[in-house]
């Protein structure tokens, strides 16, 4: 997979979670909020988003990296990073 910018890695995590949640509203959500809150995924649609990310992104996302994981800013910041770091 090729190094992600911003507004793609943005976009890629929202398209995952609408495949998750098809009726997210995004307009409740804010870049620092706990999306899984505003959202409402419980614990099994975030394992599955996190796969979802995985799989789309190319990059392997491990249980440490979850707390990375928990605004839409901080979710994107991690896509951008590994995705530029390929590992």
């Amino acid at each position: 997979m090729k190094p992600l910018n911003e507004a793609e890695a943005l976009s890629l995590i929202k398209e995952s979670i609408t495949q998750i949640v098809p009726d997210a509203d995004f307009t409740r959500v804010e870049p620092e909020d706990k999306f899984r809150d505003v959202l409402e995924l419980d614990s099994l649609d975030f394992l599955s988003l996190v796969e979802l990310l995985s799989e789309r992104a190319g990059i392997r996302i491990d249980e440490e990296d979850y707390p990375d994981l928990a605004t839409l800013s901080g979710t994107t910041r991690f896509l951008v990073e590994r995705t530029g770091r390929g590992s």
